[in-house]
Formats: C-alpha cells, sequence, structure tokens
C-alpha cells in the first residue's frame, strides 16, 4: 500500500464529516436516526488541501496522484492535526483496564498504540472499548492482570484515502500549487 509523500498541506484545509445516516420522519414531528454500516465506518471524512510548494514537490505529488488512479489503488495518509499522543494513569482488573487522561478525545472503536511507562501491563495495540467521559476510557487487555502506573497513548490519526480529481497551477517561476479532495475510505 503506497503511503502519501511528506509534504505538509499549506494551513486552510477544510474538514468534512459525513455521517451514513438513515432518518425516519413521522407525522407527529417525531425523527428517528439510524447509523448505516461498520460503526468504524459510519462517519468518513473528506479533507480539501491546498499544497503551496515548489515545483519539484508539486510534481512528486501530482506523480504519486496519477499513479493512484493508474493503479485505482487508495494510499495512507495522516491528515496534519488528526494524531495525537498524550499521557495519564491506568488501571487494570481482569482484562479491563480503566485509562484517566484529561480531555483524552478517543471515541469507542479508535486504535491507539499504548505504552504502559509504568506497572506491568503489556504495551500494544487496542482498541477504545467505552467512554464513560471526557477524562475516562476502557481498553480490553488479552490477559487478565491487577496493575495500575502511567500510561501514554497514541492515536496515528492515519487513514487510507483515495483522490479522485486535483488541480495545479503554476503561479510564477518555482513555485506551485496543488488543490486536492482525499475522501477517507475504508478497506482491509
Amino acid at each position: 500500500m503506497a503511503t502519501f509523500p511528506s509534504i505538509t498541506p499549506t494551513y486552510g484545509q477544510q474538514k468534512r464529516s459525513a455521517p451514513a445516516t438513515r432518518t425516519v420522519r413521522f407525522a407527529d414531528g417525531y425523527e428517528h436516526r439510524i447509523l448505516f454500516g461498520l460503526a468504524a465506518h459510519q462517519n468518513p471524512k473528506v479533507f480539501n488541501f491546498t499544497f503551496n510548494v515548489s515545483e519539484t514537490d508539486a510534481d512528486t505529488i501530482e506523480g504519486f496522484l496519477d499513479s493512484r488512479a493508474n493503479d485505482s489503488a487508495s494510499f495512507t495518509f495522516t491528515p496534519p492535526g488528526e494524531g495525537f499522543t498524550k499521557t495519564g494513569t491506568y488501571s487494570q482488573s481482569g482484562t479491563t483496564v480503566t485509562i484517566t487522561i484529561s480531555s483524552h478525545g478517543v471515541a469507542v472503536g479508535d486504535e491507539l498504540t499504548i505504552d504502559y511507562t509504568s506497572g506491568s501491563a503489556t504495551d500494544g495495540t487496542f482498541l477504545v472499548a467505552s467512554v464513560t467521559d471526557s477524562n475516562v476510557f476502557t481498553v480490553t487487555a488479552a490477559a487478565s492482570a491487577t496493575n495500575s502506573g502511567n500510561v501514554s497513548i497514541t492515536l496515528s490519526g492515519a487513514g487510507q484515502y483515495v483522490c479522485e480529481a486535483w488541480n495545479k497551477s503554476i503561479p510564477y517561476n518555482n513555485r506551485a500549487t496543488i488543490q486536492a479532495t482525499f475522501r477517507e475510505v475504508f478497506e482491509p
């Protein structure tokens, strides 16, 4: 799987969320909303990016996107500001690990890389099992244990994207602007 080149978009990007829902409206004004599809796939993101770069970097981006158009493949990309690393504490009882981090910003189903910096819990990649509030969430450990300590979590923010259209302009010598729309896709 291809990874987008390490070229950062210019500030001013736009992010659009479009949850996959179906709505049924009844005559009395009652409305019932149903999320459609698998939980992790119900809210794909669409980003509009502008890259104000050198002509060389623009050629790199354009070549990469042309290759993805030719092979019809998605690519791995981490949008600016989408990933983070935070620290806090944890306690494990059985296979449930309760993690406390002020304003953690994670949601059920997010995949986290967890580094238990103290205590005897096993580091690894975990899915968020539940979110109690903005400061507490749980993950499920592979083995039952009782311990506690400090923890560091990382949400990579990387996802699979396709770019179905982009444009390139060369406003002056040795500079170029590429405007592209990246749409999140869900593939195995």
